[in-house]
């Protein structure tokens, strides 16, 4: 107890991080049917636990909302997607707070993973550390050509890569290249990414033209042009099925499945095919 009768505790959050508390770092709006999820930290868009609290709070508003078909995630600016986890605010906090730090952003990449919506993450600049762990965590990863690099080089700190990067790697592109790439800390260019399998495309343009090119991607997977359900029902079927025995994986996809015959844009899918004409799918 102090002298005037209040309790005094210290606190796991170091001066870095209780800088952020109250601040905005991730900027979130509804572009037609895709929440448009952005992460705002210049220089580099780094992350402290602030910033994945409201990151997870974005995510579970896109969740929720009925008019969001499709999540697109990026970086503010020309230069980062993100730099990862921020260091300063590291070095400022409890071991016990780092543990926690790291947890929270597991569930909270977790949760981007499993959510029944599209999740695209749109490489606008250099994605290294937890930038590319938070990129893994997507559906699909779309980079700009010559704006940065990409790798895990938390090897150079002593530590791992902690929020999901040993796994989501590591069955992205194999175990051995996964401990190579991490063991040595190398970061490569976006095309090698894509030759990997870690990056699905490359597009070239300025920061601007790439912004509008990726909204225009992400359209495609939005109403009318795609049955929403069977999109998220697809990425449901391969998240969740890729991490179980082939006949429990069958039996999701069944189930998924059914659902889907059940649905009104199956019913307009298969008619405008018999139909010869192009189907109009309404979410439902």
């Amino acid at each position: 107890m102090s002298g005037n009768g209040t309790s005094t505790q210290s606190t796991p959050f170091g001066r870095e991080e209780r800088a952020f508390e109250g601040k905005r770092v991730i900027n979130y709006h509804v572009d037609g049917h895709i929440a448009v999820v952005e992460m705002d930290d210049p220089p580099a868009n780094t992350y402290t636990h602030e910033m994945m609290r409201q990151l997870d709070e974005a995510f579970v508003d896109a969740r929720f909302d009925p008019n969001v078909e499709v999540i697109l995630l990026i970086g503010k600016g020309e230069k980062f997607f993100s730099a990862g986890a921020n260091i300063a605010m590291l070095n400022s906090v409890t071991p016990e707070f780092k543990y926690m730090f790291c947890l929270h952003a597991n569930e909270t990449l977790s949760r981007l993973e499993q959510t029944p919506k599209l999740v695209i993450a749109a490489l606008n600049g250099h994605c290294v550390g937890g930038g590319m762990e938070i990129a893994m965590a997507a559906d699909i990863r779309i980079a700009r050509k010559d704006a940065g690099k990409i790798g895990l080089p938390e090897v150079a700190l002593g530590v791992l890569p902690g929020t999901g990067g040993t796994q989501r790697l590591a069955r992205l592109v194999g175990k051995s290249r996964a401990i190579e790439l991490m063991v040595t800390g190398k970061t490569f260019s976006f095309e090698q990414a894509a030759d990997w399998g870690i990056v699905n495309d490359v597009f070239e343009g300025d920061a601007a033209s790439f912004r509008e090119q990726m909204l225009a991607y992400a359209r495609q997977f939005c109403t009318p042009n795609k049955a929403p359900m069977a999109v998220g029902h697809i990425k449901r079927a391969v998240q969740s099925g890729a991490e179980m025995p082939l006949e429990a994986g069958l039996t999701l996809e069944r189930e998924l499945q059914s659902l889907l015959f059940k649905s009104g844009d199956a019913k307009e899918g298969i008619a405008a095919y018999n139909e010869k004409r192009v189907a109009r799918f309404k979410n439902g």
